[in-house]
């Protein structure tokens, strides 16, 4: 596990990536209704943003550290793969 400062460097940069890629797909995409998505998309990023750096700065009690890091983790990359596929199914 990495250090709880490079942990929130790379949630801070996966989440500025998103959120670039939300506002490059609305730009591109040619759906009507591309503004809710867009809003919707932008607010699940900050949401995610917020409260996985809440979540390493304040880690469970009681929990082993590297097992609680190791769930935060794929959590974490299960919520990126989602708003992923979101991106992606707004261009379409």
């Amino acid at each position: 596990m990495a250090n709880k400062r490079e942990l929130k460097k790379r949630i801070n940069f996966v989440c500025g990536e998103l959120f670039a890629e939300c506002v490059a797909a609305s730009t591109f995409s040619s759906r009507e209704d591309k503004s809710e998505n867009l809003k919707a998309l932008l607010r699940s990023v900050l949401r995610l943003h917020s409260d996985y750096i809440m979540r390493v700065s304040h880690p469970e009690p009681g929990m082993k550290q590297k097992v609680y890091f190791g769930i935060l983790t794929d959590s974490f990359n299960k919520e990126v793969d989602e708003l992923v596929d979101q991106i992606g199914n707004m261009l379409s």
